[in-house]
């Protein structure tokens, strides 16, 4: 089963953007693409995505980079899913199953209504929940790291060096 992650890399933008915003420094896109550890090319198109929402504004000449268009306070996570147009967490057979079958004659019904649920459980959560939130987690998890009260981070999954991304 693969999962999408384009939701998780425009709110790992943001959140970085959001740590820049507090300096009021405008963050390149290499650089998120070295945070990320991901091509730059996909940070662009995720940036292009949120630009178009009006959550991040792009500086162009001397000191060119991007930045947050809005305090990360005011930025939800429903807000973000709408950017980048994540779709339902929860899909369906690619194929219609067998109707012969008592339980593939209804079960795309059945799914619906729970995933139906289980989806605007979801939105009301991305709703409550902003960019500043994630920011303030992720600074606690880092103390807790240094603190020694977690592991060591874990071990990074890519082969492409930063230096390349």
């Amino acid at each position: 089963m693969s999962a999408n992650s384009t939701m998780t890399t425009a709110v790992h933008v943001l959140t970085l953007m959001s740590l820049n915003h507090q300096a009021n420094e405008v963050t390149t896109s290499q650089r998120i693409a070295e945070s990320v550890n991901t091509h730059a090319v996909v940070i662009r198109r995720c940036l292009g995505d949120l630009r178009r929402a009006g959550l991040v504004r792009s500086r162009r000449g001397a000191g060119a980079g991007w930045a947050l268009a809005r305090e990360p306070e005011h930025i939800t996570l429903l807000e973000v899913c709408s950017a980048v147009d994540a779709g339902s967490p929860f899909g369906l057979h690619r194929t219609p199953p067998n109707s012969a079958c008592p339980v593939g004659f209804r079960i795309r019904p059945a799914l619906c209504v729970v995933y139906g649920s289980l989806e605007e459980q979801l939105r009301k959560e991305l709703a409550r929940t902003t960019i500043a939130d994630v920011l303030r987690e992720a600074l606690v998890q880092q103390r807790q790291r240094i603190r020694g009260l977690l592991g060591p981070a874990p071990e990074r999954t890519s082969t492409t060096s930063l230096a390349s991304s």
